[in-house]
């Protein structure tokens, strides 16, 4: 059975920080592409950031010097590490996986990021 399980979201004043954390289960984690997307009420999905398993990332213009996407592979988990957040950052932020062997794909079941004052 493979599972994402996301943590870490909450609620945060302008200019905070959070660490969200997805642990998988149930698939070769080095084996996958791993990414964090996020949904703000209103408007499309997007990606946030993204990382193969050799640790290179990328990540969408509007989070780029503030956002941190990592994986520990014994772990099995992926990070999101969010720096000087902005309203804007609010959303329900998804984890997700794509194996490169089989291009099978999963998604988490998002956890929500409220940046308020």
């Amino acid at each position: 059975q493979v599972q994402l399980v996301e943590s870490g979201g909450g609620l945060v004043q302008p200019g905070g920080s959070l660490r969200l954390s997805c642990a998988a289960s149930g698939i070769i984690f080095s084996s996958n592409i791993m990414a964090w997307y996020r949904r703000a009420p209103g408007k499309e999905r997007e990606l946030a950031a993204i990382i193969n398993s050799g640790g290179s990332a990328l990540y969408t213009e509007s989070v780029k010097g503030r956002f941190t996407i990592s994986r520990d592979n014994a772990k099995n988990t992926v990070y999101l590490q969010m720096n000087s957040l902005k309203p804007e950052d609010a959303a329900v932020y998804y984890c997700h996986c794509r194996s490169v062997l089989t291009n099978m794909e999963y998604w988490g079941r998002g956890t929500q990021v409220t940046v308020s004052s």
